[in-house]
């Protein structure tokens, strides 16, 4: 069985916001994953909110996640006698051909019919390629598997929540 690093897209955020029971089973489940959910900057951004209830609930989620490239964030890698306590793939900030890519696979993506091309998606896309072998947590499973297509070899699974 390969371990896989989640990445979670702002659909899983709104359903942990919104107290999906699957969304609430999974997060949960993977606090003993030995790396933390990945949720990326632009993800937060898009799905946070300042009102009071939004606040709380993120606090409860946020500690359980890493937001890579942010200085008071949870770590990536939990404790653990066997595992480094570092990531590499987190440690690591996008660069200009990260977000050409991300143009390149707006471009290239096959995207279900009345989509719009949505570059925070392909973003999730790029730090979960960058994870491999990553699985993505997400309310848009055809849109994530379509610019999971553009890249090749990337070894992500993408599920549906």
């Amino acid at each position: 069985m390969i371990a896989r690093t989640v990445v979670y897209d702002a659909g899983m955020l709104v359903a942990l916001l919104r107290d999906s029971p699957a969304a609430r089973l999974l997060h949960h489940g993977l606090r003993a994953a030995p790396h933390r959910p990945v949720l990326i900057g632009p993800v937060l951004a898009q799905a946070w909110r300042p009102d009071p209830k939004t606040v709380h609930a993120f606090s409860q989620y946020l500690k359980d996640c890493t937001v890579p490239q942010t200085r008071d964030s949870a770590p990536p890698m939990r404790r653990a006698a066997n595992v480094p306590t570092g990531c590499v793939a987190c440690a690591r900030t996008f660069t200009l051909d990260s977000y050409k890519r991300a143009g390149a696979m707006l471009a290239e993506a096959k995207l279900p019919t009345k989509k719009r091309p949505d570059v925070i998606d392909a973003l999730v896309v790029i730090t979960a390629a960058l994870h491999g072998p990553a699985q993505i947590l997400t309310s848009d499973p055809d849109d994530i598997a379509a610019y999971t297509a553009t890249l090749d070899h990337a070894d992500i699974l993408v599920e549906p929540i």
